[in-house]
């Protein structure tokens, strides 16, 4: 989940019903991480403390996974490391 700006694919825009940004990580979690792999344990441990805290949000995402497709959309190029990964294993 990205909160800088709204969901993009290259150049082109996304469609999207809904964009929940507020559900990404802090941006001084994401400053802290800066994508460094030795960092991810951390991330990780970090960025659920942070989801634990926003239980509106994650319960209207869990609302919204019981209707259809969800769809994570993130900035990062590291497929393996990641916060949609961190969030989809927190929700499920």
């Amino acid at each position: 989940m990205n909160r800088m700006t709204a969901p993009q694919s290259g150049c082109q825009r996304i469609s999207h019903d809904r964009w929940l940004k507020d559900i990404a990580p802090s941006p001084e979690l994401r400053e802290w991480y800066g994508h460094d792999v030795e960092k991810w344990a951390e991330f990780k441990r970090r960025y659920k403390s942070e989801l634990k805290k926003k239980e509106d949000l994650l319960r209207e995402l869990k609302r919204e996974a019981r209707k259809g497709t969800v769809t994570f959309v993130y900035a990062a190029r590291d497929e393996e490391h990641n916060s949609a990964l961190v969030l989809k294993d927190f929700i499920s």
